[in-house]
Formats: C-alpha cells, sequence, structure tokens
C-alpha cells in the first residue's frame, strides 16, 4: 500500500511540475484543490503534500488563507535564476570534465547525437516537437556535467535549470543554428578537456538564452 501511495504521489508531482514548467498551468493562476483533484485523479491530501513540495522549491507560492498559487514570473527572478544556473552549472561543468572517464565521454556524445538530431528538423522549419527539442537540451547539459560527483550540486542544478525552462516554454522559439554551433563548441571542448573553453561557451551559451527569452518576452507583451 506504502508503495503504491508513493508511486501515485509521485506521478501526481511529476505531472503538476510539468504543467507548471510548460505553461499549462499559468504563472499567477490560482490552484483549486477541487480542480486539479478531478484533473489529476488524485486525493486532497496527495495534492496538498505535493503544493507544498513545490512551494518549498519555488515553483508555487503557498499563503496564507488564500490557498496555493502557480508562483508569478517576473525579469528580475529569471535574471537571478540564469546567474545562478551559470554559477551551478559551470562548476559542475570543470568538476565533470576533470573527472569524467570514457563512459561520461560515451554519454555526452550520445546525448548530444540525439540533441543535434531534432536541432536539425527545428531549422528545417519543423517545430512540433519543441518540448522534446527541449528535454534533449537538457539531457546534453545533464550529461556534461554527470561526473562532477556530487548529487547535492546535480540536485540544486536540475531545480535551478527547471526554473530557467519555465521562462523559455512560456515564449519558446528556436534561437537556430547558433543555438547548434553553441552546442557542437561545448562538446568539442568537453571532450578536448578545455576546461576555460567549455566554461566560456557554457556561460555565453546561456546569456545568450537569456537575451532570447527577454527579448521575446519583450514583444509578446507578456506580463513579465
Amino acid at each position: 500500500m506504502s508503495s503504491t501511495l508513493n508511486t501515485v504521489g509521485s506521478t501526481t508531482y511529476e505531472r503538476i511540475k510539468r504543467d507548471v514548467i510548460v505553461g499549462d498551468l499559468a504563472p499567477g493562476s490560482k490552484l483549486k484543490l477541487d480542480g486539479l483533484k478531478e484533473r489529476y485523479k488524485a486525493s486532497v491530501s496527495t495534492l496538498r503534500e505535493t503544493l507544498n513540495r513545490l512551494a518549498s522549491e519555488g515553483f508555487v507560492v503557498a499563503a496564507e488563507q488564500r490557498g496555493f498559487f502557480v508562483r508569478p514570473v517576473s525579469r528580475d527572478d529569471l535574471i537571478e535564476i540564469t546567474d545562478l544556473r551559470i554559477l551551478l552549472e559551470c562548476s559542475a561543468l570543470e568538476t565533470s570534465i576533470l573527472a569524467g572517464d570514457a563512459d561520461w565521454e560515451g554519454n555526452v556524445v550520445a546525448a548530444h547525437h540525439k540533441l543535434h538530431k531534432i536541432e536539425q528538423k527545428m531549422m528545417a522549419g519543423d517545430q512540433s516537437q519543441k518540448e522534446l527539442w527541449k528535454r534533449y537540451d537538457w539531457e546534453f547539459h545533464q550529461a556534461l556535467i554527470q561526473a562532477c560527483n556530487s548529487q547535492n550540486l546535480l540536485s540544486l542544478h536540475a531545480t535551478i535549470f527547471d526554473k530557467y525552462l519555465r521562462y523559455q516554454m512560456l515564449v519558446l522559439t528556436y534561437r537556430g543554428d547558433v543555438a547548434t554551433d553553441e552546442h557542437r563548441e561545448m562538446l568539442d571542448a568537453a571532450l578536448a578537456r578545455d576546461v576555460g573553453r567549455a566554461k566560456d561557451i557554457l556561460e555565453a551559451h546561456i546569456r545568450k538564452g537569456l537575451a532570447h527569452t527577454l527579448a521575446e518576452m519583450s514583444e509578446t507583451n507578456a506580463d513579465f
């Protein structure tokens, strides 16, 4: 019974978190338990536990006497999240490149191959798999830092990455061959064990993504 409940709770957590990240649950919207119960087929106790967990991670706001809300978005919040991502990911990348073995290299190459294949489709005009594209993007960045040998760092990075991704998903557009080239350059630098170059490319890559997201939000007149 305990195992079954844990599985249900985990599934509810993953589904709600996914819907917050991709924008199906809009920033600032109230999360009414009755509606969530019907939508996710979960008990009120499971939903409360899930929402409290998401609140502790910064995806949901628990307002006293008012219930739960999807965390609003803001320009300043995105900039802060970006700075934190750079801090964590560059640190993890350095350690990972220095410690990575042949298995790490193979995983990085495989993750880049999957990402590059879908990037080619995007460049050819096929925009039908944007969520899959972002998943492969995550898997590539994760593979690069996987050998840092710090579960705490990887866990913190995963949370920050998801917060960064939530902003991108609000105005999900592809930066084209520029981003593709940056991924290739990161791969080459990592395999060459060139820590300085890899970190420089990574930081520039993330900051260009930030500028692109801010520009797209401004053009679409989003509440930002």
